[in-house]
């Protein structure tokens, strides 16, 4: 998910001396608001006072903090307009598309908060037969403080996945939020603050030095969105302080359309995942692999679709502009790149690259080895190829670097595709929807990045695991004694070798261990 920027302006310095930054609205370049940009001390700060606001925070009961999160989701609910409004101006996105991120945002909290204390309780665990003297227990205990580095594209979405699920998790929170989308961050942390009382949650804004220094200040953990170049970086600052890091990073996510697959959802879903957000979308489609019994009929019903959407002004445009401006190069590098080489526009094409708007781009008969196969190109164009098999199709998907998420359309054979695709997430005849279900894990392998938000998981990512095992009586064998004698380790091989001296099965083992 491409986050580096390198075009905020920075504005004089505000009368209390502090450098300050603008945001801007990409579809027109007015200013919408000025921030303050938070030094390395502003940042050591807020990590501080998080430490204290964590000793209160994790000493509350499950019920405790899962009231104080429902209230805040209340809150946004009521609030809804209000920072859909906020997300328009910043990113240019449509009031629509701003609303379903946030709708997303608010039932990942409320799933989070009532499904903390079910998933990270302490509970009892099987002691085996040569520890049958000790009551074992795990449970899974808060960090501290989490970092939490966002991305602009998804400004609320995103980022939630990883405040609400610390948060219920029982950690403070500091979120530095994209410098393009600061104004949506101090909106969460004000209502956040409003909500509980207490500053659990505290935003700094700036521009990539203040990530940098949210890197360096020793938090517990960070979770960063963005571009996997810039995720290189977040991993190497943290490093220094053997601080660990979940990376959501880029994608080149693809979908595959077998021969029985409804073609009209396939299209359909494939022109939305490829263009909604003007395809500013980590787990957006940029390529499709479609059998050749229906490459023809699938093609011409995207085309079709893709003819009635456009990016503008206007107030029923389904498209809204470039977020970032440097990402219009991007694009058209990699559509230029595609032709060169002896692909061709079926529609759209290099000349749907304006200032700040770029219209559906469909490219086909596209090498493998361009940039528009193997490149993020985040903008509202996509790679349709023919294949002759879905183990083709299926080879190709898995020949980048990229393991974000994937798509499959099939009427028999949907979860066998899917097993076969080497992502963390795949939707089958649907697209993104893996994302909007709060109790599965959301996350990549490869150059897409590692660790989980979202779901179990994703509380689990913000705690650590605490194993306790308390002697209930006194063992038969004294084995962690000095007092141990030859007839206790004769006794302790006889043990062995009645429970793991025989051949058996897996199975067999499995079942000796309590093991479903």
């Amino acid at each position: 998910m491409t986050q580096d920027t390198g075009s905020t302006p920075l504005s004089p310095t505000s009368p209390s001396g502090r450098d300050t930054f603008d945001s801007l609205n990409p579809a027109t370049g007015v200013v919408v608001g000025t921030h303050p940009v938070h030094t390395a001390d502003d940042v050591q700060a807020a990590v501080t006072r998080a430490r204290d606001e964590a000793a209160w925070w994790s000493g509350l009961s499950h019920d405790q903090r899962c009231a104080h999160l429902l209230a805040w989701k209340g809150v946004i609910t009521r609030a809804l307009a209000d920072l859909a409004e906020v997300v328009h101006r910043e990113t240019g996105k449509p009031h629509g598309d701003a609303t379903l991120e946030i709708a997303l945002a608010i039932d990942h909290l409320s799933w989070a908060a009532t499904h903390a204390e079910r998933t990270l309780k302490r509970r009892r665990m099987s002691s085996g037969l040569l520890m049958a003297n000790q009551a074992a227990s795990l449970e899974y205990c808060p960090l501290g403080v989490v970092g939490v580095i966002g991305p602009w594209n998804y400004p609320v979405f995103t980022p939630m996945g990883s405040i609400v699920y610390a948060l219920a998790a029982g950690n403070a929170v500091v979120f530095k939020p994209s410098e393009l989308t600061p104004g949506v961050g101090e909106w969460l942390a004000r209502t956040f603050l409003e909500s509980v009382g207490r500053p659990v949650l505290q935003v700094v804004t700036g521009l990539g030095e203040t990530g940098a220094a949210l890197c360096h200040t020793g938090v517990d953990k960070v979770a960063f969105t963005g571009s996997t170049a810039t995720g290189r970086r977040v991993m190497a600052a943290c490093s220094e302080t053997l601080t660990p890091v979940i990376i959501e990073a880029g994608g080149k996510d693809a979908v595959i359309v077998d021969a029985d697959a409804d073609l009209d959802a396939a299209a359909d879903a494939t022109l939305w995942g490829a263009c909604a957000n003007a395809g500013q979308t980590c787990i957006g489609v940029e390529r499709v692999y479609v059998h050749e019994r229906v490459y023809d009929a699938f093609l011409e019903t995207l085309v079709a679709k893709a003819r009635d959407v456009h990016a503008d002004d206007s107030p029923g445009a389904l498209l809204g502009p470039i977020t970032m401006p440097g990402q219009l190069d991007v694009i058209r590098s990699h559509i230029q790149d595609a032709i060169d080489r002896g692909g061709r526009a079926v529609l759209g094409g290099p000349d749907a690259v304006g200032e700040r708007y770029v219209q559906p781009t469909i490219l086909v008969d596209v090498p493998e080895d361009s940039l528009a196969v193997q490149e993020e190109t985040f903008g509202p164009t996509v790679t349709v190829a023919r294949v002759s098999s879905m183990t083709e199709a299926i080879t190709r998907t898995n020949a980048t670097r990229y393991g974000l998420g994937s798509t499959v359309f099939s009427r028999s054979r949907g979860m066998e595709i899917a097993e076969r695709i080497r992502s963390g997430m795949t939707a089958v005849n649907g697209v993104i929807t893996f994302a909007a279900i709060p109790s599965l894990p959301f996350g990549g392998v490869g150059d897409s990045g590692f660790g989980r938000i979202h779901g179990a998981d994703g509380l689990k990512e913000f705690t650590y695991a605490k194993a306790i095992a308390r002697q209930r009586f006194k063992p038969v064998i004294a084995l962690t004694s000095f007092a141990r004698t030859a007839a206790d380790e004769q006794r302790l091989t006889r043990v062995l070798t009645l429970l793991h001296g025989r051949k058996g099965t897996v199975r067999d083992e499995a079942g000796k261990a309590g093991v479903a």
